[in-house]
């Protein structure tokens, strides 16, 4: 007999660390609904994130280097199913819900612009006196308002913990503003796994990414970073001579599995330390539980100071994106001219939404290819990715 949702909670209630965040006792949703049969509150919100539209938009989305330039280079959707298996991964090591944690990974993103970070900061600047844009906010906009599938509530209707975790959402990269209704000091440790799980995955698929594109060298690698110098002597030491493609793709998962055994080790050890004994409890803590130790952050510091130099703007990744953003702010300005050019569901929302917020949701929720088609229609320009 397949296992109902009171039987699953049950389980979680063995298995799982008394500081966990048990499904069974969510907070609910806005909009009250009838308990899955067959799965968790949790697994249910991970299945709505994955089957909306701005969940298979990510696809076509930048992370580092713009949309399009190469088959095996990381996209939004791609970063995003790294981030959600990291996430699971700490969290089945410390005893807490994967499935919760997992489900925060999944919609971390969901309400990133086109491409990458410097579209949010085109769109942050167009909306400077409007309610700004921030892509974390957007991405709560996204779960409880702007997808449109279910008949009886706008959104998706998503469980206040994960809706929690996209709030307090942050990394190196993302510093999202107060949201009412979220005003504990901290989140539960599954969403604090999720803003962990966000910055292992970026540091290693960029290290990865920038490796595949020349723009980085495992020599310059070794002599500047000690992160990767550290695991390419481990891999050298176990492996000794192995054939490019496999010596990188080693050293990168020893990397991550380095990551991952200090944020365990030193959560672990805070957790233990704070004497926490349930979800609510661990919200109460001035300063997050799962972190990694003091030499880790310095170590990761390092390298992500080299990314940006060496990496993030490099010509070859920095100005194609600087043009495509441009495109961008274009069509935003046309658009505010020209409402009634936006799609159906986008129109409807003007009265009640204002036209620069109603814009900026349409254009945030643009694909970076359907940036470069709209703006080929409206203004004749064809754009050159290299």
């Amino acid at each position: 007999m397949p296992r109902t949702c009171a039987e699953l909670e049950k389980i979680e209630r063995q298995i799982l660390a008394p500081y966990a965040q048990f499904s069974g006792d969510t907070r609910g949703r806005k909009y009250k609904e009838a308990p899955p049969e067959w799965r968790t509150q949790y697994q249910r919100d991970r299945d709505r994130v994955i089957h909306s539209r701005a969940f298979r938009r990510l696809e076509y989305k930048t992370q580092v280097f713009l949309n399009g330039t190469g088959d095996h280079l990381r996209t939004r959707l791609t970063h995003t199913m790294e981030v959600a298996a990291i996430s699971r991964n700490i969290a089945s090591a410390l005893s807490l819900n994967s499935d919760l944690a997992e489900t925060i990974a999944l919609a971390h993103d969901l309400g990133h612009s086109p491409f990458g970070h410097k579209g949010e900061t085109v769109l942050a600047r167009l909306m400077k006196g409007h309610g700004g844009f921030e892509h974390n906010q957007h991405s709560l906009r996204i779960v409880e308002e702007l997808e449109q599938k279910y008949p009886s509530f706008n959104g998706l209707n998503l469980s206040w913990e994960v809706r929690e975790g996209l709030a307090k959402h942050f990394t190196a990269y993302d510093h999202p503003g107060k949201r009412k209704g979220f005003d504990a000091k901290n989140s539960s440790l599954e969403a604090q796994i999720a803003n962990l799980a966000d910055e292992i995955t970026y540091y290693s698929h960029d290290l990865d990414d920038g490796l595949d594109s020349g723009l980085l060298t495992e020599k310059e690698l070794t002599a500047n970073v000690r992160v990767w110098a550290h695991a390419a002597q481990l891999v050298k030491k176990q492996y000794g001579k192995l054939a490019d493609e496999s010596r990188r793709y080693v050293t990168i998962r020893t990397i991550i599995d380095m990551q991952i055994h200090d944020v365990v080790e030193t959560s672990e050890r805070l957790i233990k330390k704070a004497g926490v004994q349930s979800a609510d409890e661990v919200r109460l803590c001035a300063k997050p539980l799962v972190q990694h130790s003091a030499e880790r952050s310095k170590l990761n510091l390092e390298l992500r100071h080299y990314l940006y130099k060496n990496l993030y703007y490099n010509p070859v990744v920095h100005q194609p994106n600087q043009r495509a953003v441009k495109l961008l702010g274009e069509l935003f300005k046309y658009f505010l001219k020209h409402p009634k050019e936006m799609g159906a569901s986008s129109k409807k929302r003007l009265k009640k939404l204002g036209l620069h917020r109603t814009v900026c949701d349409y254009i945030a929720g643009m694909t970076d290819r359907y940036v470069m088609q709209e703006s080929e229609r409206i203004f004749g320009k064809k754009f050159d990715i290299v």
